[in-house]
């Protein structure tokens, strides 16, 4: 079995319908609206598939593949977790299991202004595993913000079927593209509606609901060298360190279009001095109080 899911359809540009500006700080790293979308895209679901998800004792969730640093779509699967927990705990029934995607990106491009089968030849070309025996048998709950051209879920489809996992497979979505008419490039619309620079990304990343997300450190790490020294001057050293941290642990130093911006941040880490105003670095100019 093979369904679909998504709260909200998208059929005309020019009349989304979900906040824009709500979904680019989401895609940016807000935790605080991952966690509305989460409840929202709970509502709409199980009102849909209650009796879908009560049928069944063992049902794994799955966010969207990925290596180390964890997409925007893992937060929304994890307050959809708790949602859906709490809604299993008070039919007397198993908390839901989590399994993963694992995931070695070897591309930079941003894929959001991309088709169906350019898309396809450019995440084909990723590494993937995922743990077949563990997740075989059971209905599993496949997690992802949107589907504009179904390329995601088509990679996921093939992985299962190359791995020969047997079981029910459920995608869920926060949004999807109904009309086909309209460009795929729409994703990036909505992906940068809000974050348009280092000034509007900082806003973001100050606030306590804050978490890093693959776009975010991508994004940072692709920055000119200006916009780069400007958004660091709003970043906490805590955060910043933070940053390469996740960089490293997914192997951006070994891709060159990042190597440059994070030998730099590794740089401005080991030359920040801290002062009883806060902190500067010593061969930049940007300075957070």
């Amino acid at each position: 079995m093979n369904l679909t899911y998504s709260l909200h359809k998208i059929h005309d540009k020019n009349n989304c319908p979900f906040s824009e500006a709500e979904y680019s700080k989401f895609k940016f790293g807000d935790n605080e609206i991952a966690e509305k979308f989460a409840d929202e895209l709970f509502e709409g679901f199980i009102q849909k598939h209650e009796q879908l998800i009560l049928a069944h004792d063992e049902i794994v969730i799955l966010p969207s593949p990925y290596l180390a640093i964890p997409t925007a779509s893992n937060y929304l699967s994890l307050h959809f977790k708790h949602r859906m927990n709490a809604f299993l705990y008070s039919h007397g029934k198993k908390a839901l299991a989590e399994s993963k995607i694992y995931r070695n990106q070897t591309y930079t491009a941003d894929y959001g202004n991309l088709d169906f089968n350019d898309r396809v030849k450019l995440i084909a070309n990723d590494t993937y595993y995922i743990d077949s025996n563990y997740i075989s048998g059971k209905l599993c709950l496949f997690m992802d913000d949107i589907k504009i051209t179904g390329s995601h879920e088509y990679i996921v489809k093939k992985i299962l079927d190359d791995h020969n996992v047997q079981g029910e497979f459920v995608f869920v979505y926060f949004a999807e593209l109904l009309n086909k008419d309209i460009h795929p490039n729409i994703e990036n619309y909505y992906n940068y509606f809000f974050v348009k620079d280092a000034e509007s990304l900082a806003t973001i990343i100050n606030k306590p609901s804050f978490v890093f997300n693959t776009r975010t450190v991508k994004y940072i790490l692709k920055l000119d060298r200006q916009e780069l020294v400007t958004l660091l001057g709003y970043m906490t050293t805590n955060v910043l360190q933070e940053l390469f941290r996740l960089a490293v642990s997914n192997n951006y130093h070994t891709i060159n279009d990042y190597r440059e911006n994070l030998e730099f941040i590794n740089k401005s880490l080991t030359n920040i001095k801290t002062t009883n105003y806060g902190y500067q670095f010593t061969e930049g100019s940007a300075r957070n109080a």
